[in-house]
């Protein structure tokens, strides 16, 4: 999980206070200010940091040093504050402007405590690549200034590791909101169940789905379908050898049109809605997930296989795919199951959820589908 970082420098004093209530409940990591009197509207659960350059005042320095948790100076003075307000935690401003000032972020990084980086000049993730590539074994921690929420989201994923932080300036209250909701991304790990498989039904023509994402999904990986949203099961990527054809480890041969998959957010969608740039969760056997983006769905008319299943509790759960051999569910110890080698006793993982949806959100009223 990543840290969001607020920057109110600059905002409207009613804006700066409602970002602040905002904040207050979200789990906003640090905020930026340099104004001693809007400090004493932050509450101690939120971390407040000031921000020093030397253009800054030194009357106004000593004012902010006494309200403040973190003190962050500019490369060229932080020097100056280093041995002072020993009881702050103490960080480095660096501006990018060119291969030199990054060069010398990369040093900084390696040795700060907190580096809090501004690229200025390439708006390519390619410097910050450089830096976290070069700052790879070091202890401290990388803020980084994003434009939007949407920068942040590409920022915190650069080399699969991102910022440890990012700061964003709100134009809006809600801003706050959405940039935690991106910082805290998905829970790191899922629930899965061991399902037993009960009865297997061949169903005739129907149209199935395969989804064909942006990214390399592993063997142990796929995404979890079903035809009940309150039971799904995990169908592998097609990353194990096929007789006739090439792998494609970018595929999940995943299941009828009409299946719900599991998306950021808890929500659920079906299968028929995704299409270029619909965002679903990979899914392993560990119950490791990650975001991963649809490049396309490609929906063709097969022969199609009931598969029903029930967890150690007597949860029916259910999942219609093709009645193909190549189509593939993952059990337990990230063992693989063809489609129509399985039998009744055979066990595969899924994973069950007790709210019913509408639209793909939970909901807490009656709903029953069979």
């Amino acid at each position: 999980m990543k840290s969001a970082w607020i920057d109110l420098r600059g905002l409207a004093v009613d804006l700066a206070v409602a970002v602040i209530e905002e904040s207050t409940h979200l789990g906003i990591a640090t905020v930026v200010l340099d104004d001693p009197e809007l400090a004493q509207k932050v509450p101690p659960t939120l971390q407040k940091a000031a921000v020093v350059t030397g253009e800054t005042p030194t009357v106004l320095i000593d004012r902010l040093v006494e309200v403040v948790d973190i003190l962050i100076a500019e490369h060229d003075i932080a020097e100056k504050f280093a041995d002072v307000h020993p009881d702050l935690r103490h960080g480095v401003l660096i501006r990018v402007l060119g291969e030199e000032t990054l060069q010398l972020a990369c040093r900084i990084a390696t040795e700060a405590d907190l580096t809090l980086v501004e690229f200025q000049q390439d708006p390519s993730k390619i410097p910050l690549e450089i830096l976290l590539a070069a700052a790879d074994k070091a202890k401290g921690s990388i803020v980084t200034v994003v434009e939007d929420v949407e920068d942040a989201m590409v920022t915190i994923g650069v080399l699969e590791r991102g910022s440890d932080a990012v700061l964003l300036a709100p134009r809006r209250v809600g801003d706050a909101s959405e940039l935690v909701r991106v910082c805290q991304g998905e829970a790191e790990t899922l629930g899965l169940q061991e399902l037993e498989v009960v009865k297997l039904t061949h169903v005739g023509l129907g149209d199935r789905v395969c989804v064909d994402t942006c990214s390399h999904l592993r063997p142990n990986e796929g995404i979890l379908v079903g035809a009940y949203a309150t039971g799904l099961v995990l169908v592998s990527s097609e990353t194990h050898p096929l007789p006739y054809m090439p792998t494609r480890p970018f595929r999940v041969n995943a299941a009828a049109l009409s299946s719900y998959t599991l998306t950021p957010g808890n929500r659920t969608r079906y299968l028929s809605e995704l299409q270029c740039g619909s965002e679903i969760l990979a899914v392993n056997t560990d119950g490791g997930v990650r975001r991963v983006v649809v490049c396309r769905i490609k929906m063709e008319t097969r022969p199609m296989l009931k598969i029903e299943a029930r967890t150690a509790g007597g949860d029916v759960v259910n999942v219609v795919g093709q009645d193909d051999w190549h189509v593939r569910a993952l059990g337990p110890g990230a063992s693989v199951h063809n489609f129509t080698e399985l039998r009744p006793g055979d066990r595969i993982l899924g994973h069950t959820m007790t709210d019913q949806r509408h639209v793909g959100y939970a909901i807490r009223e009656f709903l029953h589908e069979q």
